[in-house]
């Protein structure tokens, strides 16, 4: 008997794999390059907008019975980088399934062959939110691995030298880790957004772990709890209630109780999110300009939205109330 025929061969390797600790690591994937042509040297990354995400595959070789396993990642490496993608992926320690691409991943080495979808695709971009040209101030909420976008769209920004002159105060990024170690591109960041104030803000959620650690700690959601978002908006050096969508757009990127944590803070202080569902069940006008947009990493609903009586009181919270 002939051996089956794989739907989805492999047309990248894994070239290059940085290790941050056991469970977190950067992977580079470099797609194979265009051979239809002899001596064809054209990039084998084809163009993408900064802040979309690719499909990466393996099939189990060691159980192949389980057969082949798939799922979006968010790119961070910029467009400009058409040598590779570079993927920030965390190890899922407790997966859904009985195969978890990322057990896979961590068995790869430098060389290992897997499969690239043919799409890089998303929405989470500034070009498909709110305009690249948008003068607000861009905040950034990322909950672990839910970092990729943003420091994509930030070397983007900063590669094509839109953020001189002071420009880089118009992006904000506040990073959640469970450890310091965790905080990956933290020294990259820190070189490039606090260059004349902060604008980068890691903080950990284990602190009783590292007595040394000395900056903030809670989740990332907490920067807007009620008693701390004032304090931040101190520290920027804006005004109280400068945090509101007049003058500023959020992005959040991570897990469900992230996103659903900070969407709730903020709707406190006017802003929109660009769910057309949690827009309806709160009652918001059709045609009302989103100012907060969110990219999920888990399949758990952001709002619970059969509950009336937290609908209710999440529609009596936004400032200037709500008529549809």
């Amino acid at each position: 008997m002939l051996p089956a025929v794989k739907k989805f061969a492999y047309n990248a390797s894994l070239i290059e794999r940085e290790d941050l600790s056991d469970t977190l690591s950067i992977f580079h994937i470099q797609p194979d390059g265009d051979t239809s042509e002899p001596g064809n040297r054209a990039p084998p990354v084809p163009e993408f907008v900064a802040g979309q995400y690719a499909v990466l595959g393996v099939y189990n070789e060691d159980e192949p019975d389980k057969g082949f396993v798939r799922r979006a990642y968010s790119i961070a490496s910029p467009p400009e980088e058409r040598r590779w993608l570079e993927f920030y992926i965390r190890y899922v320690d407790h997966p859904t399934s009985n195969n978890p691409l990322t057990h896979l991943f961590w068995k790869m080495q430098v060389g290992s062959r897997l499969w690239l979808g043919p799409k890089i695709t998303g929405r989470f971009t500034l070009a498909h939110t709110v305009g690249e040209d948008d003068p607000r101030q861009k905040i950034f909420v990322a909950a672990g691995t839910g970092l990729a976008p943003f420091v994509s769209i930030l070397k983007n920004v900063l590669q094509q030298n839109v953020a001189t002159d002071g420009k880089a105060s118009n992006f904000i990024l506040l990073h959640g880790a469970s450890h310091p170690h965790d905080l990956a591109y933290k020294e990259d960041l820190e070189k490039a957004l606090n260059l004349v104030r902060q604008r980068y803000f890691p903080t950990i959620s284990r602190p009783r772990l590292h007595p040394d650690w000395r900056g903030d700690t809670g989740r990332v959601e907490t920067f807007f709890d009620a008693e701390k978002l004032e304090d931040l908006e101190r520290r920027l050096g804006f005004e109280p209630g400068h945090i509101a969508p007049e003058r500023c757009v959020a992005y959040i990127c991570g897990l469900q109780g992230t996103i659903a944590n900070t969407l709730i803070a903020l709707f406190r202080r006017g802003f929109i999110p660009n769910d057309r569902r949690i827009r309806a069940a709160v009652g918001l006008p059709k045609d009302v300009v989103p100012s907060l947009f969110f990219e999920q990493y888990d399949s758990m609903p952001i709002l619970d939205l059969s509950n009336a009586a937290f609908i209710q009181s999440l529609r009596e919270t936004f400032p200037t109330g709500l008529s549809s």
